[in-house]
């Protein structure tokens, strides 16, 4: 997931360039696609914010319905503002993921009183 969110970033960045219209098709699937990932995983970590954010980015980049505007200039901001994003997800996933793993604690063990060794009082 973290090499799509890459890939992703780096196609709206190269979207700035004019482009043949299969290129914008291509980037409203993958875009979508990794949205909906993005999505999934907010869910799973319950974060309105990016949920929304992300929902947001889904509607923009559909391929089923497309969003149309008409003009590159401004598409421009959208594609650098969703590359941008897709780049601050893979940074804050691998800050969560690195959380997650760094503290770990062992489960505790039930102890019976069978299990116990009782030693014999010595007299000093």
């Amino acid at each position: 997931m973290k090499f799509l969110f890459i890939c992703c970033a780096v196609c709206c960045f190269i979207a700035i360039v004019k482009l043949p219209i299969e290129y914008y098709t291509f980037l409203r699937i993958i875009v979508s696609i990794s949205a909906t990932l993005a999505i999934y995983h907010f869910i799973k970590l319950k974060n309105i914010t990016l949920i929304v954010v992300f929902t947001i980015i889904l509607f923009l980049f559909n391929p089923v319905f497309p969003f149309y505007m008409y003009k590159k200039s401004i598409w421009i901001p959208f594609d650098i503002i969703t590359g941008i994003l897709f780049l601050v997800v893979f940074f804050l996933k691998k800050k969560i993921v690195v959380k997650e793993k760094g503290i770990k604690s062992l489960p505790l063990k039930k102890t019976y009183i069978r299990d116990r060794i009782i030693l014999p009082k010595t007299k000093n």
